[in-house]
């Protein structure tokens, strides 16, 4: 069924493709997209391995695209707030970091998820304008619950999000473009 709908709506232009496969998802899913060349979305605290806390970002697909949430997620910093114990697991074995984990997500942490990311073997990393954010406390939102965009079970908290800044004030932000290319360059991105 898929192939039959999806193969005369990718030969009909020349954009390339990206499928939700997140959650529960026919087994058939993932061979259709992969025979179709339709990149697969990777998030880190989404695996999809059985039994696997945290996708390994080192093994993900090239045909994908690699982001730390979607506009249905938590952003990197209420996620860090969400669950104690998970950020601990997270701090201790997948950032590689000793001791207790701090009570929030710090600028230099955000950097780090973000390189990883970045890093992944993923044809595209595409991040949250909130995540970027993120890796600059004179810029990022004092409360990081201003940074999430929907609640898909709250029906009265829907799309609510606004940039807090101008565009022209983020084009003039040296020291977060700075930043923003030293991730890029340190990942080999560009």
């Amino acid at each position: 069924m898929g192939y039959k709908h999806l193969t005369p709506l990718l030969a009909s232009n020349d954009m390339l493709a990206c499928g939700e496969d997140l959650g529960m998802i026919p087994d058939s899913v993932p061979e259709v997209m992969q025979e179709l060349q339709v990149l697969s979305l990777e998030i880190e605290r989404m695996p999809k391995q059985a039994n696997v806390e945290f996708a390994d970002l080192t093994q993900i697909p090239y045909l994908s695209v690699c982001t730390t949430s979607t506009h249905d997620m938590a952003t990197i910093r209420i996620w860090w707030e969400e669950d104690k114990e998970k950020t601990q697991r997270y701090f201790n074995k997948v950032l590689g970091m000793q001791g207790e984990a701090p009570q929030t997500c710090t600028e230099d942490l955000c950097e780090k998820i973000i390189l990883r990311h970045l890093s992944s073997p993923a044809m595209l990393t595409i991040l949250p304008l909130q995540d970027w954010l993120s890796i600059d406390e004179h810029i990022r939102r004092e409360n990081a619950e201003m940074e999430r965009i929907n609640i898909p079970a709250n029906p009265h908290h829907y799309w609510s999000y606004r940039m807090h800044i101008n565009i022209e004030d983020l084009i003039e932000n040296e020291k977060l473009n700075r930043k923003i290319k030293n991730l890029i360059i340190e990942s080999k991105r560009i």
